[in-house]
């Protein structure tokens, strides 16, 4: 069996839901199926991809460890007891065998995600005769490109190196074929020029083909009903909010090219996510507000640009929140004080966590961004914020001309319930203003260990580094490193 066919037989065996899961991500499994049978029909082609999106979410990449899990640790974002990975993680400790063996997971994972996308990226081209639905061809090449950008952005992000201070030598491999032969590393430049080539042409491959750039979310949750203009040949290029989007490959660009210092083009991406438009002129992404998170919208899902859905949400918020494995203090000087800066007004600070008691009496503080109900019908608490819109809005700030980021930053406070201040005219105090607002608002989302990585930040600047640590941004690749 060749590479591609044993990566498919794996994404079939991934690509199975439950009974709870939602009808328009259900996947029938097929077993055993090689990929020049898979990849004979237009389904064929949407099993797979959702096959990768079913990887992403896994325990050591999007379902824990790259949102809440390994990646918060690195900023001690929540209790730890002595003596433990979780403790190691925090001092940077990155000799420690369960500290690599954490990171190692997330690395492998990765690219085990970049191999499955690859699966696809060989097949598309060659059988562009099976996607008889209009643009379905270009929704498929152009996800898949942007995916593997996402993928491979977060592990130069983690194991890469500091944006201001690259040396000589070789970075990490860039993914683009299925191969038994381990794949070269690229120096920091090359890995960037195949990262934006991925994104452009991904962005140029969905501009005129996602329903999104035409349909409103509202209109795209309800395909085909009496009272929806979206009326599409299948339900596949529904929920577009929920897949690799046309706004979401904008979104990753102002993120990568934000890492890659390339502030113009930053601002020209998030400038045009945050401008994005729905048919009735209404944005098309929102800040949220007070009145949705006191209405329980504790995600803030109409930021998401794209979330990625996992119905066994509330069996993880179970499992790692109320039963205390991932909390925060016990009084309000931690959370209220020291993060939040005990404003009293700021949705997030008064609307985001909340004060249990475990089974032996103790009480903590836990996150309540990822609560949801098993038998909701809902679909917006069970969204991983991928990328946000309020991301773009602090881009904005930091990149946009000389006293344009002051509107930004005003909109974004302001939706905050926060008090406007005014950025400072330094860049480097921006960027140390802009990284604490990073920590408040992408808590349990993965972001602050690389907004603080991004701009080198003292440990003056790193809320809550250990006394005993010291700062290491630099992550070592797994010793036993194997790739695909």
């Amino acid at each position: 069996m060749t590479p591609v066919k044993y990566i498919i037989t794996g994404l079939l065996g991934i690509a199975i839901c439950t009974a709870s899961c939602k009808k328009w991500l259900t996947v029938q499994p097929k077993t055993q199926m090689p990929s020049d049978v898979l990849f004979t029909t237009e389904s064929g082609f949407q099993d797979a991809l959702t096959g990768v999106y079913i990887q992403m979410k896994s325990g050591n990449a999007y379902g824990q460890q790259m949102i809440f899990g390994t990646i918060e640790r690195l900023t001690s974002s929540w209790d730890v007891t002595t003596n433990t990975t979780e403790q190691r993680l925090g001092l940077f400790n990155y000799s420690d065998e369960g500290v690599q063996g954490a990171l190692s997971s997330i690395y492998a994972q990765e690219y085990k995600i970049i191999s499955s996308i690859n699966a696809i990226l060989a097949e598309v081209d060659t059988r562009k005769e099976v996607f008889l639905s209009a643009g379905s061809y270009e929704m498929m090449k152009g996800e898949c490109l942007a995916l593997r950008a996402y993928c491979h952005l977060d592990l130069l992000r983690l194991f890469g190196p500091i944006p201001g201070n690259i040396q000589g030598g070789t970075v990490l491999p860039y993914v683009k074929k299925i191969s038994r032969e381990p794949n070269q590393h690229l120096t920091y430049d090359q890995y960037k020029t195949e990262l934006l080539n991925d994104l452009s042409g991904a962005a140029a491959l969905l501009k005129d083909t996602d329903p999104f750039t035409r349909y409103s979310q509202a209109d795209l949750s309800n395909p085909g009903s009496v009272n929806s203009p979206f009326k599409p040949e299948n339900t596949y290029s529904a929920f577009r909010f929920l897949r690799m989007n046309y706004y979401a490959v904008k979104a990753l660009q102002a993120r990568a090219y934000l890492w890659f210092r390339d502030n113009g083009s930053a601002y020209a991406c998030a400038k045009e996510v945050i401008n994005a438009q729905n048919p009735d002129g209404g944005a098309k992404f929102r800040l949220g507000t007070l009145s949705d998170v006191s209405g329980g919208n504790f995600n803030l899902s109409m930021e998401h640009i794209f979330g990625l859905y996992d119905f066994q949400l509330a069996t993880k918020f179970e499992q790692q929140f109320t039963s205390g494995v991932l909390k925060k203090g016990s009084g309000t000087t931690t959370v209220n004080n020291q993060l939040y800066g005990n404003t009293g007004t700021d949705i997030r600070e008064t609307n985001l966590w909340a004060l249990i008691t475990l089974g032996n009496g103790s009480k903590c503080y836990i996150m309540k961004k990822y609560t949801a109900a098993m038998e909701s019908a809902a679909i917006a608490p069970f969204q991983i914020p991928m990328l946000r819109v309020s991301e773009m809005y602090l881009i904005a700030a930091e990149t946009a001309p000389a006293g344009e980021g002051q509107q930004y930053w005003a909109a974004f406070r302001t939706a905050r319930n926060i008090t406007v201040s005014t950025l400072p005219a330094d860049l480097a105090q921006v960027q140390l203003e802009l990284v604490k607002e990073y920590r408040k608002e992408f808590f349990a989302e993965g972001q602050a260990f690389f907004a603080y990585k991004r701009i080198n930040a003292p440990k003056a600047s790193f809320l809550w580094a250990p006394s005993a640590a010291t700062i290491n941004y630099l992550v070592p690749l797994p010793l036993n490193e194997f790739v695909q």
